[in-house]
């Protein structure tokens, strides 16, 4: 069988076991690293002698280990399918191996409180400027609050229930694991901004029955936006760039220090406290 076919078939079977932003990010990597290399082949002709060959060609590349993980996986996955389907009788992928990893040194740039608070001053548009300020103080990741919803909202707590789509449509998604399904605390004065831009929705739009994206309004914000109100505070705060992402880990690296690492790991949704440890006690 063709391996591109083959792929094809797969598509469809995979699409309906993993999460829509992971296959997402699977897919794309496969096509671009994998298929575009083996779509002439056909599944039962691939040795493993090519399979090595292959690897050559991804390490030469100099990606993350993480990024390697993730091509494994997702070719070796493949692999499993095609023996299911009695393409192959043995999954080659596996047999060879994983990628060797090589020493890494992540480095996670984050801002203290004075630094996000100059970052906050210079924010132009209101809903993006809390935005950032959930994620700083209460550690949720990026998709996670684009999700956030007025439904999500109970007494003096949040609901953790749903992970956006970055890419695409902007849909909605389950969280990223187990762990991340989950019920956070928020502060007074967070309620207080939250149920703001609630009745600024609702002069906007003219409605109060709408369950509206709390931030957002009827649409969630869009990444792109985001990161350019965001580049934009940067350099008129004269403060270097962090991602998204590292606004999450601003909130971890702080709250470290004086809450325990148990509380910290179960707060931002990690389905081990070994994560938490590797990622920030450094």
């Amino acid at each position: 069988m063709n391996f591109e076919k083959v792929y094809n078939e797969y598509q469809v079977y995979a699409r309906s076991r993993h999460k829509k932003q992971g296959f997402i990010t699977m897919d794309q990597a496969f096509n671009i690293h994998i298929l575009s290399y083996f779509r002439n082949m056909n599944v039962n002709e691939i040795s493993k002698k090519d399979l090595v060959e292959w690897q050559n060609v991804i390490l030469s590349k100099n990606f993350s280990n993480k990024y390697n993980a993730m091509l494994y996986y997702s070719f070796n996955s493949f692999m499993k399918y095609c023996v299911i389907c009695s393409y192959v009788n043995e999954n080659m992928v596996s047999a060879v191996g994983t990628f060797k990893k090589k020493i890494e040194f992540k480095e996670h740039k984050t801002y203290n409180i004075w630094q996000f608070r100059k970052f906050r001053f210079n924010v132009e548009d209101y809903v993006i400027k809390e935005y950032f300020n959930f994620i700083f103080f209460n550690g949720t990741r990026p998709g996670e609050t684009m999700a956030l919803k007025f439904s999500d909202l109970e007494g003096n707590f949040i609901h953790i229930r749903h992970n956006m789509i970055r890419k695409g449509k902007r849909e909605l998604d389950t969280p990223k694991n187990q762990s991340s399904l989950r019920v956070i605390r928020i502060s007074l004065l967070t309620k207080i901004r939250i149920l703001f831009l609630r009745n600024y929705y609702i002069r906007v739009y003219g409605t109060s029955n709408y369950d509206y994206f709390i931030f957002g309004g009827i649409k969630p914000l869009a990444p792109t936006t985001i990161d350019r109100y965001k580049s934009k505070a940067c350099i008129k705060a004269n403060l270097f760039e962090i991602t998204q992402h590292e606004f999450r880990h601003s909130y971890a690296t702080r709250m470290i220090k004086n809450k325990p690492i148990n509380y910290v790991s179960k707060s931002m949704g990690h389905s081990r406290i070994s994560t938490t440890l590797d990622i920030y006690v450094h």
